[in-house]
């Protein structure tokens, strides 16, 4: 029990205290430069900042002078954190410090506190119902005990969720835990998870901040875990290159023909570009394909969807941390990256979300995560004009999350888990694709591995019936459980509009994704339904009469038509001059973005040239000090020499007086003689 406890860790802020202790935060003027010394400059600011933001709050100092550069730089990193509350940045900090430093907690356990008795006794008792829960293989158990930051919640299940040890679900629209044997593997989130014939295998993951690279397996049919031995290919084959299975987390596990395939990810060493991984179930062997093109750069938390024989992977965040929003698209036939410059506003860089595919024509965003806030957004992309749109949601929209996780079900669209930095989200929502109107098919209640971050949802069938199953997740514990959940035939259908049947339409999302679509198309198609309605509705009329109304009815029909051909053809050319004042606009910001790189360069230029001649002039001065002082020196040995001179000279004329005066016998030459 020793062992689970410490492989969660403390709760929060303990652990935030907890990962600043270890990263050299003691609050001490030296604490920058103790942890400048660990980490990279660029992940130092960052968690400087967040540690600020989580002790201090938002950043209330004046801007430092631009000659400080490295206090400058702290600033601004602070600074960009706005108003990001305090246990949002003390999320962040553990995550970055955990990807950074896998093995920072096992390093610093020794130095942080245990926790109370109390906290232990709840966890004993959790993981000695789950014990007892994966042992019991002919009943689910009527109770389950869930740990919870103010005790132990207790819920009521009902006996009739799962019966016998294959665990058929009989209950609709309520998530269970079915019994499970084997051994289930360590717990963990962000890891990859994908179907193949009734398996789901798990890989990869991240487990109190180490990376993982271990692959299991759980028959769904026998509801048994078993752990996958495999091996790596060191023989290059036809499109393959020889591969070393590295530990990641954050990556996508796809599966494609009779294999699994794992892209990108975050790793403790990462390569320069996305790496795909191929498992190939028949040899239990991994390698690595070899693409062709400009691969996308390394990047964890993206989303990759399978789209006919095509991957499409948008947005993640890079080994530096920058968050992206850039388009991808890979071909499985010919293994060759192409990256999409689609048109239109995309997605906000982000990282966390989900994707899904629907009509095999759009790609739907929902959700995710900045370094400072979470999204409820939609973003739709047609594939086939490669055009970026935001539509209106209807109904019991979301609220903003990251790291959750969604599968389809027909045209329904299930998300489930995730959080928003403070706490995971509790409810399990459905988006109908068709309309796009939000549901809410069930919520779950205490702090359970559903409400987690980074688990993992696939989709499943039992009995000809499809099932939801997840697995893992984090919400300040890290889990391994197994949860399903049987949609109802109300549950897939509910979130489509029933006031107003339109027959014969195309999907909301053509219509709200493509504004300017063949009106003409659909047109016809509406109307050509209600002909057939009329035609129909006169074969059952005897009289001709009414045979004739219909075709006067026709007739009129095709009159409107005209009229909306006319109104059509003026839409169209409207569009068209728009989409020219709209090329013409970017042209123009085009060219005035140019001319501001052009004054910005000529500024910098005219900054050198200030700067080289302030040195100059500094140059200057400093000489004509020193010419000044040389004058002065002058001047001093001139006044010195006309002294000397003055002097010389009356020395010389009483010299001269006294020859004379002995030559013509004056008195001093007697006195001379007298002497």
């Amino acid at each position: 029990m020793a062992m689970a406890r410490s492989s969660s860790g403390p709760a929060y802020p303990e652990r935030f205290y907890a990962a600043a202790a270890y990263a050299g935060f003691d609050g001490s003027h030296n604490s920058t430069s103790n942890v400048s010394s660990k980490f990279q400059n660029d992940t130092a600011l960052l968690l400087y900042a967040l540690y600020q933001q989580a002790t201090v709050g938002t950043c209330n100092v004046p801007k430092p002078s631009s000659w400080k550069a490295v206090e400058q730089s702290k600033w601004k990193s602070w600074q960009g954190l706005g108003n990001m509350v305090s246990t949002e940045a003390m999320r962040l900090f553990v995550k970055i410090l955990e990807e950074d430093d896998p093995s920072w907690y096992s390093r610093a356990s020794n130095s942080i506190s245990e926790i109370s008795e109390s906290a232990v006794d709840t966890q004993v008792n959790h993981y000695s119902k789950d014990e007892a829960i994966i042992k019991n293989e002919n009943s689910f158990p009527e109770t389950k005990t869930i740990s919870t930051e103010i005790g132990t919640l207790v819920e009521t299940q009902d006996k009739d969720v799962v019966s016998e040890v294959v665990g058929t679900v009989v209950v609709y629209d309520q998530w269970a835990e079915p019994s499970i044997t084997g051994q289930p593997p360590k717990a963990r989130y962000e890891h990859g998870a994908a179907i193949v014939q009734d398996k789901m295998y798990v890989y990869g993951g991240n487990h109190n901040g180490r990376y993982l690279n271990d692959l299991h397996a759980l028959d769904l049919r026998s509801w048994a875990w078993s752990k996958v031995n495999f091996k790596v290919e060191n023989e290059s084959q036809e499109g393959q290159s020889p591969a070393k299975l590295t530990p990641c987390a954050g990556h996508s596990l796809i599966p494609w023909e009779n294999k699994l395939l794992s892209v990108a990810g975050h790793t403790k060493d990462p390569s320069e570009t996305i790496q795909v991984k191929v498992f190939h179930l028949q040899s239990c062997t991994w390698s690595t394909l070899k693409t062709y093109g400009k691969a996308p750069v390394s990047r964890g938390g993206q989303s990759v969807t399978l789209v006919g024989t095509s991957l499409v992977i948008f947005g993640g965040q890079d080994a530096k941390k920058s968050l992206l929003n850039d388009l991808h698209i890979l071909d499985l036939e010919t293994m060759t990256w192409d990256e999409i410059d689609a048109v239109g506003v995309p997605p906000s860089p982000r990282s966390d979300h989900t994707a899904a595919v629907h009509a095999e024509r759009y790609i739907l965003i929902f959700g995710g995560g900045s370094h400072a806030t979470c999204f409820n957004d939609l973003h739709v992309l047609d594939l086939q004009t490669m055009e970026w749109t935001r539509p209106t949601q209807q109904g019991e929209i979301p609220t903003p999350r990251a790291g959750h996780a969604g599968v389809t079900v027909g045209e329904n669209w299930f998300i489930v888990g995730g959080g928003d930095n403070k706490s995971g989200v509790s409810e399990t929502a459905v988006l109908n694709m068709s309309t796009l109107v939000w549901s809410v098919v069930t919520t779950v209640q205490g702090r359970v591995p559903l409400a987690s971050e980074g688990l993992s949802l696939v989709l499943s069938s039992y009995n000809g019936e499809d099932v939801l199953v997840s697995f893992g997740g984090y919400n300040g514990r890290y889990s391994n459980e197994v949860n399903v959940l049987k949609p109802s035939h109300k549950s897939t259908l509910q979130s489509k509009i029933t006031e107003t049947p339109v027959p014969d339409s195309v999907s909301a999302v053509h219509n709200v994704t493509n504004p300017t679509r063949d009106v003409d198309s659909e047109l016809e198609v509406g109307q050509e339904g209600k002909i057939r309605e009329i035609v129909m509705d006169n074969v059952d009329q005897e009289s001709r009469k009414s045979r004739g109304e219909g075709t006067s009815l026709i007739a009129t029909l095709k009159a409107e038509r005209e009229e909306l051909d006319l109104s059509l053809g003026k839409e169209k050319s409207q569009t068209l001059h728009l989409k020219q004042e709209l090329a013409d606009a970017e042209t123009r910001n085009t060219d005035l973005h140019k001319e501001l790189q052009s004054v910005r360069g000529q500024l910098a230029a005219e900054q050198s040239r200030c700067f080289k001649l302030e040195v100059d002039v500094a140059e200057l001065r400093q000489k004509l000090q020193t010419m000044e002082t040389l004058q002065k020196e002058l001047e001093l040995l001139q006044r010195q020499k006309a002294a000397s001179e003055q002097a010389l000279d009356a020395n010389h004329r009483q010299g001269s007086g006294g020859v004379w005066g002995w030559l013509a016998g004056t008195p001093g030459g007697q006195k001379r003689d007298d002497a």
